[in-house]
């Protein structure tokens, strides 16, 4: 969600009561800076910062959160365990965004707070299970909170990701198309037009495999796939590829990155309809379930 989970995309969640989080990406310390003041701006409700360790800033961008004291911390792309200790001394829940029940075990032995269990239906970078197998394996293998992302665009995904164990559910596609999202409409039409087949994994062979809509990117870089290049040619063309889409609308060489629920996402929608609706929905669903005479 870099580029596009901004703090007018994070406010809106937490004013609508979830936790919007701030995508870090590779922002640098200033630009990480304005978007956590701009969010405080925009809402007293609390909201978190996704991390990418992998970033170069990395070092300075610990040190604002530490300092800002944000209340929560997501992580990917790498092992968030040298810095639990520097967050939990300022008071700062770490959440790692894990790929498999073996990830989950190590990073609750390093402290982490909850995980979030991520299935490869996501968009962006992902990992080999699906939510429907990684998420009830990953609640049996620890005892801190799960929360389920990947797949999720509506109440019945909700209510499977609950029904599987989870205790939350992390939002990115269908939130990319809110209203308050400030992604280029070009970016958003391109997800609502997209069809079920439309979101295309690159990069696999560099072991780094990526899930975004089909366009002459992606063709690009499968085409480079198949040939077997090296993750530098796959980098060197990939690299900037989502701001493109992103911020710039370019559809077409940019990387629109989606998950594969963009083929249920068809309308644009402002953020606290979206969350009143799936809850609304779950509830319908377990009260349908308990006529049934199935306990939730």
């Amino acid at each position: 969600m870099a580029w596009v989970a901004t703090a007018e995309l994070a406010s809106a969640v937490s004013n609508a009561g979830g936790l919007g989080i701030i995508a870090a990406g590779n922002l640098t310390p200033n630009d990480l800076k304005a978007e956590i003041t701009k969010a405080k701006a925009f809402t007293d409700k609390p909201f978190g910062v996704n991390l990418m360790l992998l970033s170069p800033h990395i070092e300075e961008q610990v040190r604002i959160l530490c300092e800002e004291r944000i209340p929560v911390v997501t992580t990917g792309a790498g092992n968030p365990g040298k810095y639990i200790n520097r967050f939990k001394e300022a008071g700062i829940k770490v959440i790692p965004v894990v790929a498999s029940p073996g990830l989950a075990k190590r990073v609750e032995k390093l402290g982490a707070d909850a995980v979030i269990a991520e299935g490869m239906e996501a968009g962006g970078h992902i990992g080999k299970l699906t939510t429907m197998v990684l998420v009830p394996q990953t609640v049996d293998a620890v005892s801190i909170p799960v929360i389920a992302a990947g797949g999720i665009a509506d109440a019945r995904g909700a209510a499977a990701a609950f029904s599987l164990g989870a205790e939350g559910i992390q939002i990115g596609t269908l939130f990319a198309c809110s209203l308050e999202s400030t992604a280029h409409e070009n970016f958003k039409k391109r997800i609502l037009s997209a069809s079920s087949l439309d979101a295309v994994v690159t990069g696999e062979s560099t072991g780094h495999p990526v899930r975004s809509l089909r366009n002459s990117l992606t063709k690009k870089l499968l085409e480079l796939e198949s040939r077997e290049a090296s993750f530098e040619e796959f980098e060197k063309l990939a690299v900037g590829g989502l701001k493109r889409a992103v911020k710039e609308g370019d559809t077409k060489t940019g990387s629109v990155m989606a998950g594969q629920v963009a083929g249920l996402v068809k309308e644009i929608k402002p953020v606290k309809e979206i969350i009143e609706e799936i809850f609304k929905g779950v509830d319908e669903i377990f009260q349908k379930f308990a006529e049934m005479g199935v306990e939730k």
